[in-house]
């Protein structure tokens, strides 16, 4: 009977949410988002995501608070770093992406569009990505092409086209915000068959996620990253919500291995996204 490797999974965490509610404890100062941050590491994440925030939660251009953080992980944990460039924000372009001159950041969101945002406007104008790619191929950090719309996987194609995207870069199914894609697995099945690259590697992202079936789905479909936190959600299974990230953390991977996957190590993690290359 032949040998057969556990395929391996990325635990990505975004930490720090809005409206969270007891019993979950959303971490906003540098020391608690680190604390949290730290312990996800030992639980088994391998990438963090992170917005330049202050410490009311709130997206900011000063990087004060975000480098303080990262001076904190380092301390205690090699976790992938990853940048956002996103997020509802009067900000401008170049502030959005200010994430990028951290040299600590490894990797970035990319939104590849704009939409609905429930009852706001997710704006991410072309010209716009273009320069979010462009200061992401000078600082040599990898994309993590964020899909809320079906007409985005054409645009990255488009970028790819123009040179203005190149590997490595992954790609994010972003399910649930209202009114973009439902999160349910026939969103799922229908994305994967419109992937026009089989190779790059790709994974999900369920805003309002309630539990973790599309997680599982996503996994058996061959995800390579699910995220959890609280960022999308503090809750695990309906009506059951943690009390820290550590805990959705330790949740999904205990899933993924109930699954017979592996759960990848940061350098792992790191491989199988071509950071650094």
């Amino acid at each position: 009977m032949k040998d057969h490797k556990p395929r391996k999974i990325i635990v990505a965490v975004a930490p720090t949410g809005k409206k969270i509610e007891p019993p979950s404890v959303n971490p906003l100062a540098p020391e608690d988002v680190a604390n949290q941050v730290i312990a996800c590491g030992k639980a088994g994440a391998g990438m963090v995501h992170l917005h330049v925030r202050d410490k009311q939660g709130e997206q900011t251009e000063d990087l004060s608070d975000f480098s303080t953080t990262l001076d904190l992980i380092r301390q205690s944990s090699d976790i992938i770093i990853q940048g956002s460039t996103g997020g509802l924000t009067d900000l401008t372009q170049e502030q959005r992406c200010v994430a990028l001159n951290d040299p600590r950041v490894e990797a970035a969101s990319l939104n590849m569009g704009s939409i609905n945002f429930g009852e706001d406007v997710y704006i991410n104008r072309l010209p716009d990505i273009r320069y979010w790619a462009g200061r992401m191929q000078e600082t040599r950090v990898a994309p993590e092409l964020e899909i809320f719309a079906a007409g985005m996987l054409p645009t990255y194609m488009k970028l790819v086209e123009e040179g203005v995207l190149k590997p490595p870069y992954s790609i994010g199914f972003c399910l649930g915000v209202r009114w973009a894609f439902p999160a349910n697995p026939e969103t799922l099945f229908f994305l994967k068959t419109l992937l026009p690259e089989k190779d790059v590697p790709w994974g999900v992202i369920h805003a309002g996620m309630h539990d973790f079936s599309l997680m599982a789905t996503a996994i058996g479909m061959g995800a390579s990253v699910v995220r959890v936190g609280f960022e999308d959600s503090s809750f695990f299974a309906p009506g059951k919500a943690a009390q820290t990230n550590a805990e959705l953390v330790e949740r999904i991977v205990s899933l993924i291995h109930q699954m017979g996957y592996e759960v990848a190590t940061c350098d792992e993690a790191r491989e199988m996204l071509e950071i650094g290359k």
